[in-house]
């Protein structure tokens, strides 16, 4: 056994100055306060050859606090005496290549950023974006309004039936909010920032309303002018310096089936979703002015994936158009992610992007906001754990900020976010979902390639190649590797239990972590492999 070296949130090491949380105790952890002249920051530090750097967050108020120690000899003797966890690392066994992480820039993200000092406007988008944050590399932009807005609206609402879209124009919350936010994000950030967007609600004209369910599906008559919508979405952007990596045929397709469910938003059936990918929607896209964007189909629930992809995968020239499969969290906990090999598994070349979580919005009135909640931090550190190893290559936060309320929402449907402001006191909360998002944000930068990871203890099915689904089904993942561009491997863990001993073995290797009780950490070491190997399907 070696001895940790603390290095501690307070401590400066050579170039790194990183200033630690602001604690404030609430509920059963702690939110970090940032104000216009104090915010906590995370530098990622470079291991050296033969040490490993260690950061966790913990429910004890531990956030990114920062350990070294020294790569020693494998101990093969595996005793749980001395371990309560054994990982053995398999690098030449590789997996999906990473896209990234980041959040939705809604209204109510860009009003609540607006409400802010100059000052502090610059630490939100940094505690996000910047090399000293947690490195977003994806930002969610949504056409025209969602329900994190004051008001309903779209592009081109008037003249009615205008199939050219002659009156195509910026919103007024474009100019006021979305465009100044998402240049922000995109200045404070030293990598490439990817944009993705989809639509809630075209103008109410291309649209039709079943008397007796409520449900609104486009007009078959609009098919071609709703493609061209998002076509013109992305091209009014663009002229703005800001360009579109991807875009969705529409958010929650499925959800939006239940009546009374959802207000001026836009539903669909898997024919007619088909229909519009193969004959409208994909043709349009592929050949706008605005080049080289990705499809996202699906935009709605695992549970949507087998119903709308059954229809899908039976028509291939609608398929040919889709890049990729967007999915939202909210259902996951009743569908197993295996749900996603299982229906992808013949399509290799289909991506799956995470594009929107958020907790709070089943809780109680008084339970929308949560400040210091671990456990809401767990539910998504757990989430993402589940669905990198399965293949998904990226996840998004909804809301970048929300006020104390959960809002603005102009649907009443107050949500957590995992940065609240309190404009009143010019103050902002980061709350441990924040961190709990940046342990892999951070860390795993695109273009990461996971890899398998083998669990010796404790003994579990863990760690199985995803090909019995019968038998992964029943797993619960705790951990996920990653190869880095660089040169490192990244080692993601979640303890649930007491404070425990975790040996990372690599080759004839091992670090030896100390993980703390209720607790995340994200684990560097050095690795100089020549070969990734060749991904393997799932």
């Amino acid at each position: 056994m070696r001895t940790l070296i603390l290095l501690g949130g307070l401590l400066t090491v050579g170039v790194y100055a990183d200033v630690s949380c602001a604690p404030r105790s609430l509920n059963n952890s702690v939110v970090c306060v940032c104000n216009a002249t104090y915010c906590d920051t995370v530098t990622r530090r470079v291991p050296e050859a033969g040490t490993y750097i260690a950061y966790t967050s913990s429910k004890s108020g531990l956030r990114f606090s920062i350990t070294q120690g020294d790569i020693e000899d494998a101990d093969t003797s595996y005793s749980s005496a001395d371990y309560g966890k054994v990982f053995d690392l398999q690098p030449s066994k590789v997996y999906q290549a990473i896209e990234g992480f980041g959040g939705a820039a809604t209204d109510a993200a860009g009003i609540n950023w607006k409400k802010m000092k100059p000052a502090i406007q610059d630490t939100l988008v940094k505690s996000y974006f910047s090399e000293d944050g947690l490195e977003y590399n994806i930002i969610r932009l949504p056409i025209g309004s969602t329900d994190f807005s004051t008001r309903f609206y779209a592009y081109n609402q008037y003249p009615k039936d205008d199939t050219a879209l002659s009156n195509f124009t910026f919103a007024p919350e474009d100019i006021k909010y979305k465009v100044p936010l998402v240049k922000s994000c995109l200045s404070a950030a030293n990598n490439e920032v990817k944009i993705v967007s989809a639509t809630w609600s075209p103008p109410k004209w291309m649209k039709v309303k079943e008397p007796q369910s409520g449900i609104s599906f486009i007009k078959e008559e609009f098919y071609q002018v709703y493609s061209d919508y998002h076509c013109k979405f992305a091209e009014l952007f663009e002229e703005e310096g800001i360009h579109i990596w991807g875009i969705s045929t529409g958010n929650e397709p499925l959800v939006n089936m239940f009546a009374g469910v959802r207000k001026d938003e836009t539903a669909w059936n898997a024919p007619s979703f088909a229909k519009f990918i193969r004959e409208y929607f994909g043709p349009t896209i592929k050949n706008c002015s605005v080049k080289d964007m990705k499809i996202l189909a699906i935009e709605d629930q695992r549970y949507a994936l087998p119903l709308f992809f059954t229809k899908l995968q039976s028509d291939t020239e609608a398929m040919s158009y889709v890049d990729g499969i967007s999915l939202h969290f909210y259902g996951d906990k009743n569908t197993p992610a295996s749900t996603i090999p299982r229906v992808l598994k013949e399509f290799p070349d289909k991506f799956v992007l995470y594009t929107e979580a958020c907790n709070g919005p089943q809780s109680p009135k008084d339970e929308k906001v949560v400040l210091g909640s671990w456990d809401r931090a767990k539910t998504y550190f757990t989430n993402i754990l589940e669905n990198l190893n399965y293949n998904v290559v990226g996840w998004l936060d909804w809301n970048l900020f929300l006020d104390t309320e959960g809002g603005p929402t102009w649907t009443k449907n107050f949500v957590d976010s995992s940065i609240i402001v309190d404009y009143d006191k010019q103050e902002f909360y980061k709350q441990p979902t924040y961190y709990a998002i940046g342990h892999f944000s951070k860390f795993v930068p695109r273009g990461s390639q996971r890899i398998k990871v083998k669990t010796i203890l404790p003994v579990t099915n863990y760690g199985l190649d995803i090909i019995d689904f019968t038998t992964v089904e029943a797993s619960f993942f705790d951990n996920v590797a990653f190869i880095t561009p660089k040169g490192t491997i990244v080692v993601i863990i979640h303890n649930e239990g007491a404070e425990q001993n975790c040996a990372i073995q690599l080759g004839d290797s091992q670090a030896t972590v100390l993980l703390e009780a209720e607790s995340i950490t994200t684990v560097e070491i050095p690795y100089d492999g020549k070969s990734l190997g060749t991904p393997c399907s799932q």
